[in-house]
């Protein structure tokens, strides 16, 4: 009698732990678990999101930096135009300078002319504005404006400048106006 009490117990447990399997299996099916596919969407759509976001972030460092090298190139190259109208000007009050004078009067006019020549030429220097040399050196077509050439002579070198006809400016490292001058070959 004790080992079918034992059995029947024993059967009793059976039936309950099935039952609970049961029940646990469709507790399962209703709960609405993601499946694997939809994590993995959710996944790239973060990445792509993500991605989205850096080369959104770098776009803006990007332009954060154009804009910064585009004013400072303001601020280098601000005298630009005021020098390119200024030259024609000085070139006039060089001219005025190779005039010979015979009296005072035209004396004591040559050195104010002398005068305001240098107060440009300083002014100009102040802002980045140089002459390009020219006479005696290597021909250059970045720098110089070839308007003649002429036979090389004695010792000078071919290429050689051998003439300045209009004096050549540079504002930094960007020429306002080549140097017109005549080249040995």
């Amino acid at each position: 009698m004790a080992k079918e009490k034992k059995q029947e117990v024993d059967e009793e447990i059976e039936e309950v732990k099935e039952s609970e399997n049961d029940s646990i299996e469709k507790e399962a099916e209703d709960i609405d678990i993601p499946e694997i596919s939809e994590v993995e969407e959710l996944t790239n759509k973060f990445n792509e999101m993500e991605d989205k976001f850096l080369r959104a972030r770098a776009e803006i460092a990007n332009m954060s930096n154009r804009n910064k090298n585009e004013r400072e190139q303001l601020v280098r190259y601000r005298s630009q135009d005021l020098g390119k109208k200024l030259l024609p000007a000085i070139d006039n009050l060089e001219r005025a300078l190779a005039t010979e004078v015979t009296d005072d009067h035209g004396t004591s006019l040559k050195k104010g002319v002398e005068m305001v020549l240098e107060s440009l030429t300083v002014a100009l220097k102040e802002e980045g504005i140089t002459e390009i040399e020219a006479e005696g050196k290597i021909f250059d077509p970045n720098l110089h404006q070839a308007v003649q050439t002429v036979p090389a002579e004695g010792d000078t070198k071919p290429e050689t400048i051998v003439n300045v006809l209009q004096k050549g400016y540079q504002l930094h490292d960007r020429v306002l106006r080549p140097a017109m001058v005549i080249v040995a070959q």
